[in-house]
């Protein structure tokens, strides 16, 4: 019989080795990890953040072998991927890439089972590689957000990130050391398990739930019990994804399913790299465009906050939906997919990252009165546009002040790679954003080590090191209570 769906992605799986991986995958790879660690190191004030490491106490006890970032806590390695993917989460600053976001759900099991089997810096690499190339691919397989008909956006009535538990899966197998059939058989286990897609619902319920469109941190343990269920000799479904009527296209709830998309030129031909978009931003990414394009404005004309008298900001027709048209901001969380919210932090040119989450901006009465004075149109050429190239975010910002109106568009947001060679996040600038993020958490000489350690990850001969070192935090660092989520 020809091999599965299942049984060519754990081919690939067992097959890639770190010696195989083209030198762009090995540096998107790095790249991706330094980024996570920074977002999860920004976060650990954050209410979900302290939520995530509260329950990854709980879960993992003490005095275990895996590392909860900026915590210093050491657990088992199911309670700190579960804090680990919490945080990465936390602020939506972590890296885009077709179905959307698949770092925080793909790198907490690999970086805890990393650790705690003192996986060498080139084992880690291989199985991050695999994790988000495998993501990507069925990502695109499947619906999509911006998909499009006659002419309008088209979006698809169930969507999720729900089958990046391949991708994870397939990293922990890897580092299990597990052969091509157990890897078919946790895989094949992992469809059967995953998680289910929440995230149009999601959409529609302003004030939107705080544990967003997906937990990272429950689909990184669905991961580990699919990956440790094929170790100890289950059986999975290896035609789980071949079976379009009764499978897992069927029961996900995805119309299209494109199959070829996942197995062409498997293993030769890499596509993440290409895909991968970093934020400098803590908000959604349907924002950065707009976002780059009102800084522009406001820094070229030497604007005051005080000074504007109103801005229209031209859309993606798809961001007409509750969470984004929001504008009752009780934390962070709102902040993060309020539009009109964003703008207006924009508009006070606080500096790019996790200072866009401080109490004192999100609740300023300023950003709170420009907020008001925001206007969100969809782009009339947002179709054409969104279509052109996969990359493409379209927006377009009129800003008004002192009776004459300024105008901005952009078609690619700062972070993702296009077209216009300065639209990607260079190393030096995803550096200097992983330590903003870690200031006031690690050391000085611990965020030189993180850079260099992850950076040069292919010379680390135990990955422990690199999240031993990201959990170093500083004693004097402030910590919210947990309780703030229900308290907001």
């Amino acid at each position: 019989m020809p091999a599965t769906l299942i049984q060519k992605l754990a081919d690939f799986t067992a097959d890639t080795t770190f010696d195989s991986l083209p030198p762009i995958v090995v540096e998107e790879s790095k790249r991706a990890v330094l980024d996570s660690i920074g977002c999860a190191l920004a976060a650990i004030g954050e209410p979900k953040g302290r939520a995530g490491i509260e329950y990854g106490r709980i879960m993992g006890g003490g005095n275990g072998a895996a590392t909860i970032i900026g915590t210093g806590d050491r657990v088992s390695m199911f309670g700190a991927a579960f804090a680990n993917g919490e945080l990465i989460n936390t602020l939506d600053m972590d890296a885009i890439l077709p179905p959307g976001h698949v770092s925080p759900y793909v790198l907490p099991g690999a970086m805890a089972i990393g650790e705690s089997s003192a996986s060498s810096g080139k084992d880690v690499i291989a199985a991050v590689a695999v994790s988000h190339e495998m993501s990507n691919r069925i990502g695109k397989a499947m619906d999509n957000l911006r998909d499009t008909k006659d002419g309008k956006v088209s979006p698809p009535a169930v969507f999720g990130y729900a089958s990046t538990i391949f991708g994870a899966t397939a990293a922990i197998g890897k580092l299990q050391g597990q052969s091509n059939s157990t890897l078919a058989n946790s895989l094949g286990i992992a469809g059967c398990i995953s998680p289910v897609n929440p995230q149009i619902a999601w959409f529609q319920h302003a004030p939107s739930s705080t544990i967003k469109y997906l937990m990272a941190g429950m689909l990184a343990q669905q991961a580990f019990t699919a990956a440790f269920m094929g170790h100890l000799g289950h059986r999975g479904d290896l035609r789980v994804l071949d079976d379009r009527e009764f499978g897992y296209p069927r029961f996900i709830g995805t119309i299209r399913w494109e199959p070829e998309r996942i197995v062409a030129e498997l293993g030769t031909r890499w596509f993440f790299p290409f895909e991968q978009s970093f934020k400098p931003y803590p908000h959604c990414r349907i924002m950065h465009a707009m976002i780059d394009c009102v800084i522009k404005i406001v820094r070229d004309n030497q604007l005051n906050p005080d000074e504007i008298e109103h801005i229209k900001v031209f859309i993606e027709g798809f961001a007409e939906r509750p969470v984004w048209l929001n504008r009752t901001i009780e934390s962070g969380h709102d902040a993060q997919f309020s539009m009109a919210h964003g703008i207006s932090v924009a508009a006070h040119l606080v500096p790019p990252g996790k200072d866009w989450m401080d109490p004192k901006v999100i609740h300023s009465p300023s950003v709170m009165s420009l907020m008001n004075r925001v206007e969100t149109q969809v782009h009339p050429d947002y179709v054409k546009l969104l279509t052109g190239n996969p990359a493409s975010r379209p927006a377009r910002v009129e800003l008004r002040a002192h009776g004459k109106t300024f105008m901005e568009e952009r078609r690619y947001p700062k972070g993702s790679p296009s077209p216009e060679p300065d639209s990607a996040m260079t190393n030096e600038e995803l550096i200097q954003k992983f330590r903003h993020n870690a200031e006031g958490v690690l050391s000085a000489a611990n965020i030189d080590g993180v850079v260099n350690e992850v950076m040069s990850l292919d010379k680390v001969a135990d990955f422990g090191r690199v999240m031993r070192i990201a959990g170093n935090a500083q004693p004097s660092r402030e910590k919210a209570r947990p309780e703030a989520i229900a308290a907001k």
